[in-house]
């Protein structure tokens, strides 16, 4: 039996000629046996840094989101947990417990994965009712994407968190897919066992979790992020302006006028729609914070580099926009999207100086289904 490894860089070079092999086609079972015999355990923070030492050496991030279902299975059982500080604030056992309360809501399905129906109606209405419980991971993803990742990508964690959000951007799209079958589709074993792929990548991801990004969450950070990211999850963002919004002498001149830092923090956070600002270093700078909001956006996404505020499968398209508006070969672009029962208007702007110096992208989006909806006039206020 080989001896246990103990040096990190020689840690890191087994675990990614282990993975290699993985990628290469080799048997999964082989490769175990082979990381048993090196390995005692592997902590979070080495996964993070193994997966990202692979991307720079020219691994495709979609490569590695493709197959983290068979680097979570190759793991399985050898996270080491880190408990190198009790936290007083634990935010985390919010997304374990939801974990819990999905993993129960798959168990009451499984006794319907070999069944085999042939009434039509009853599947579909059984199927809609279950779909509709799987739906909470979106919430569920939207949280990790928009509060804990910004924080493992400060600690310079930025892989592991992009082949999540590819895997759940995956999990969405069968999610639309699943409901688009039950709507339309007449043929029983397709609606079925498209459901139950969607339930086994949701159930691949909670592995995940549970082996790989909670452990490596303790093991990165300490009392301070925890306390901060539980701040934003309950609703009370951290302030990141460099002069507090209660500040309401001195005006700032404007192009026509001039207004104080509080009035305009006030304004900005009333228009009926978000805006979120990104610098000439394509690092989100500011976001509004509106009631009306169309797309999560706390706090912690300031500073944070654009490329890694979208999912992998469409940053190309983001940072093609902003290459467009920086170039001036285009002043904006925009889309328009049916989303969570809404119709979302979004428009890139470029911002530029009195020179024409660019300063960066402002993105503006709004729900304009109401405005969509109107008819005939309307002259007077209504008492």
């Amino acid at each position: 039996m080989s001896e246990i490894i103990n040096n990190q860089e020689e840690r890191q070079q087994k675990l990614k000629a282990l993975i290699k092999r993985l990628h290469a086609g080799e048997d999964e079972e082989s490769v175990q046996v082979d990381f048993k015999k090196d390995f005692a355990y592997v902590s979070g923070a080495e996964i993070a840094e193994m997966e990202r030492n692979l991307v720079e050496e020219g691994l495709p991030v979609e490569e590695i989101q493709n197959l983290c279902n068979i680097h979570a299975s190759l793991f399985k059982g050898s996270i080491q947990e880190m408990h190198s500080e009790v936290l007083t604030v634990n935010p985390l056992k919010e997304f374990e417990n939801f974990n819990e309360h999905l993993l129960e809501i798959i168990a009451e399905m499984e006794d319907c994965r070999e069944a085999k129906p042939n009434d039509l109606n009853k599947v579909k209405t059984h199927l809609t009712e279950k779909l509709a419980q799987l739906k909470l991971v979106e919430a569920h993803y939207s949280k990790k994407e928009n509060v804990l990742f910004p924080y493992l990508e400060a600690a310079g964690v930025s892989t592991i968190p992009q082949v999540m959000w590819g895997v759940q951007n995956n999990i969405r799209a069968s999610i639309r897919k699943e409901e688009a079958l039950l709507e339309n589709s007449q043929d029983i074993i397709k609606i079925k066992d498209f459901f139950f792929a969607t339930l086994d990548m949701i159930n691949d991801m909670i592995t995940k979790e549970k082996n790989i990004l909670f452990p490596m969450l303790r093991d990165t950070f300490r009392a301070e992020e925890w306390k901060q990211i539980s701040a934003i999850l309950e609703g009370n963002e951290i302030s990141t302006a460099q002069e507090p919004p209660h500040v309401t002498t001195g005006n700032i001149p404007m192009t026509a006028g001039a207004l104080s830092p509080l009035e305009i923090n006030s304004i900005l956070n009333t228009i009926p729609f978000d805006m979120t600002f990104v610098d000439a270093d394509n690092k989100v700078k500011y976001v509004t914070q509106g009631k009306e909001r169309v797309f999560d956006r706390p706090a912690s996404v300031i500073g944070r580099p654009v490329h890694l505020c979208h999912p992998p499968q469409s940053v190309h398209v983001v940072l093609d926009i902003i290459e467009d508006l920086r170039s001036g070969k285009k002043d904006h672009e925009d889309f328009w999207i049916n989303f969570k029962g809404m119709f979302a208007h979004i428009r890139y702007y470029a911002v530029r100086d009195d020179l024409g110096q660019y300063l960066g992208v402002l993105e503006v989006t709004q729900d304009v289904k109401p405005i969509r909806e109107l008819q005939g006039e309307k002259r007077l206020v209504e008492k």
